[in-house]
């Protein structure tokens, strides 16, 4: 016991930790939380900045039309769909990274590639000429922002001990989840001046409200890319690997033939997949069904809300059982859908903009606790599967158990990851379609409710009911 105290006490930011147990209470105590929290703090201001890049477009889709930018309603749509599209695909490599490359390397890495998207954008928006094409491109080149998520949660869950892993991925996730709220609530502030001088580039000059005003569009992009440099440095520098968490991609392809990976994946797409989808898809939803009111004064509430309760999902999830939380919250989320129906408008009605965002924000509070509860559940069911039948006694075998869970619920958090947030594309899409189609949004949030029901028979049967398979 007192070499691993040794070897952890002599780790210092920016190097790799050959010994880490943070089962092991005394060396938690000790030296095992100091390291595993600023690990966390690193990452969190990592995690905001890759979702204010990846969701950048929720805002700038609904302001190109004043610009200049000659693009139809359906392209607007893609263009904030198009996001969630890459960053969900990239999540999948980016699942398995952390085992592979480091968790701190990865990190520094990943989060300076965010610089690509972010200047690339603040140039084009400067020329309404610029081609759709090109457009659409940077669009996809925010899903390098989508796809940070899995490696940083994966990372994250190896700093900490089973019974604190749902509050330390509920606090990373969501402050992380803020930088969605952040970015639609500051973008329409940041681009009123030119705050950056001669280097921020020209003023544009729209018509908005019969009023003719200066905007710098661009600004909504440079004002992240000093915060992105920072921040990757930071990571390469303060940052820790941990030896014991590398495996090859053969070891953590396990989870391809586990069924709670493919379940999870299920009830988180639930979760995450609607919260990314909904924010995505708002500020457009706004627009088109409620027309005299502006979508960019109330949109970023609901990611601020969902952003904020995570954590506490996480912390529930810890007191009261993730399954039990991830239930109820199902149950709630179906009602809420089912309201949202009631206020839109429809023939001979014009709706009502207050139920109608009441209920979208208790959407966005549920999507936040079962974000934080459904992360809890998995790498408890992956460590609890893989402790059944080992002997408590033999040291070895309890160590090499731990390792197998931890790799594989590190893995099938990435990977869960990676398939919700296909929901950030087909929310926005099914809300395009559904209007093309039959002329309002009502068909696709019913499709939604109906998912919501299955997630809650997946839930109760595996997970929450008395003689479940896997309670967790």
């Amino acid at each position: 016991m007192s070499t691993s105290h040794t070897s952890a006490g002599k780790a210092r930011p920016g190097t790799t930790l050959t010994v880490w147990t943070p089962e092991d209470k005394a060396f938690w105590e000790a030296e095992g939380q100091a390291i595993g929290k600023l690990n966390l703090w690193i990452s969190v201001p990592a995690l905001f900045l890759a979702f204010a890049i990846w969701q950048m477009w929720s805002v700038m889709a609904v302001n190109l039309p004043l610009m200049g930018f000659n693009y139809s309603t359906n392209q607007l749509f893609w263009l904030a769909a198009a996001p969630a599209l890459s960053g969900a695909t990239l999540r999948i490599f980016y699942s398995f990274m952390v085992p592979l490359v480091g968790g701190r390397r990865w990190t520094a890495i990943s989060t300076a590639s965010l610089l690509i998207p972010a200047i690339g954008i603040g140039f084009a928006v400067q020329d309404n000429t610029t081609a759709y094409p090109t457009m659409l491109i940077l669009a996809l080149l925010c899903g390098l922002g989508g796809g940070n998520f899995s490696s940083s949660m994966a990372n994250i869950s190896f700093f900490f001990p089973k019974e604190r892993k749902g509050s330390a991925l509920g606090v990373n996730a969501g402050l992380g989840n803020l930088g969605v709220s952040v970015v639609q609530f500051l973008s329409p502030l940041v681009v009123t001046a030119g705050i950056f001088g001669i280097f921020g580039g020209e003023a544009q000059t729209i018509v908005k409200n019969g009023q003719t005003m200066q905007v710098w569009t661009q600004n909504a992009a440079f004002i992240w890319v000093p915060w992105i440099a920072l921040t990757a440095l930071a990571a390469w520098f303060g940052m820790n690997d941990i030896a014991d968490a590398k495996a090859s991609f053969a070891a953590q392809a396990a989870i391809f033939r586990r069924k709670h990976n493919w379940l999870m994946c299920v009830l988180y797409l639930g979760t995450f997949g609607s919260f990314i989808g909904y924010a995505a898809g708002f500020p457009l939803l706004i627009k088109s069904q409620f027309p005299n009111v502006n979508p960019l004064a109330y949109a970023w509430l609901g990611p601020l809300v969902g952003a904020v309760v995570r954590p506490f999902g996480g912390w529930l999830a810890d007191k009261l059982g993730g399954a039990r939380v991830t239930l109820w919250n199902f149950i709630v989320m179906a009602i809420a859908v089912v309201g949202v129906t009631v206020f839109l408008p429809s023939a001979g009605n014009e709706g009502h903009f207050g139920g109608f965002f009441v209920c979208f924000l208790v959407l966005f509070l549920t999507t936040g606790i079962g974000n934080g509860s459904t992360f809890r559940m998995i790498p408890v069911i992956f460590l609890t599967e893989a402790m059944r039948g080992v002997d408590k006694n033999n040291a070895a075998a309890v160590a090499q158990a731990n390792k197998e869970g931890n790799t594989l619920g590190a893995a099938t958090l990435g990977f869960t990851a990676a398939m919700a947030a296909y929901g950030g594309f087909f929310i926005p899409k099914s809300y395009g379609s559904s209007i093309a189609l039959t002329g309002a949004p009502h068909a696709a949030l019913w499709c939604f409710a109906a998912f919501y029901l299955v997630c809650i028979a997946v839930t109760w049967w595996y997970y929450a009911r008395k003689h479940a398979e896997m309670p967790c």
